[in-house]
């Protein structure tokens, strides 16, 4: 794609006072909840003139709204992220495209309502407003899903199903980008699947019923890995089968 720095440039200057809009129109619950406080409290903010003549009572209610306003802002930041995410998520088909090419820029559009919901998404997982959040980011959650990362990237093409647990911090990549392109496909974990703390599954992997990647394993692009069978290390093998045998 000719001139692709360029618009890449153009397009890094435009999202900074994009972010700044979805940023303040998250703050208005939360500027409104705080001055409601104030005035259930009975605080006048001329008070303030003179910081000697505040009370403690008046020193609670401003704290209370603070930390009150700040939770709004941010599940209310969260949730509108993940709902401009799923609104406007591109229908990418699975495969390799050039780095710098229209598809790339479309696949980085979609990235940056999930970098908004990251000042605050980790804060929230997991808890059904972290599923909520990646619900409506376009992402297919069975019943019962434990989801305790911020870091499930390119939620509308991850498939989690019953009872599918999440450990801290591990990661679910339907992308990655090598040789000079961007290589795209969807990631499926199965019922009962456990992922465990600071795992790492890439893009057109598919987890098996019950199986289990353990903490800090790395499982390749394009892996299949078995139902019931465990999976460990850099890159990720098997190392318990679903009988409970160890492979040759």
């Amino acid at each position: 794609m000719r001139g692709f720095t360029v618009v890449q440039n153009v397009l890094t200057a435009l999202v900074i006072p994009f972010l700044a809009i979805i940023i303040g129109i998250s703050s208005i619950p939360a500027i409104y909840l705080f001055f409601k406080i104030l005035e259930t409290g009975g605080v006048e903010s001329s008070s303030f003139a003179e910081i000697d003549s505040v009370s403690l009572v008046e020193f609670l209610f401003v704290g209370m709204g603070l930390g009150l306003a700040i939770m709004a802002w941010g599940v209310t930041l969260v949730i509108f992220s993940g709902a401009l995410g799923g609104l406007f998520r591109p229908r990418l088909a699975p495969g390799r495209y050039p780095l710098q090419s229209f598809v790339t820029i479309q696949w980085a559009w979609s990235m940056i309502f999930h970098r908004i919901a990251l000042f605050f998404l980790p804060y929230l997982v997991p808890s059904f407003i972290g599923n909520m959040y990646y619900r409506l980011s376009g992402a297919k959650l069975g019943k019962g899903v434990q989801i305790n990362s911020a870091h499930v990237n390119d939620a509308g093409s991850v498939t989690l199903g019953d009872g599918v647990v999440l450990g801290g911090k591990a990661t679910i990549n339907a992308h990655l980008t090598e040789k000079g392109e961007l290589v795209m496909a969807p990631v499926k974990v199965g019922d009962g699947a456990l992922l465990g703390m600071g795992s790492v599954v890439q893009p057109g992997c598919t987890i098996g019923e019950g199986a289990i990647v353990a903490s800090r394993a790395v499982v390749p692009k394009w892996t299949d890995i078995p139902a019931g069978e465990v999976w460990a290390g850099i890159p990720a093998k098997c190392i318990r089968k679903a009988d409970g045998s160890r492979p040759d």
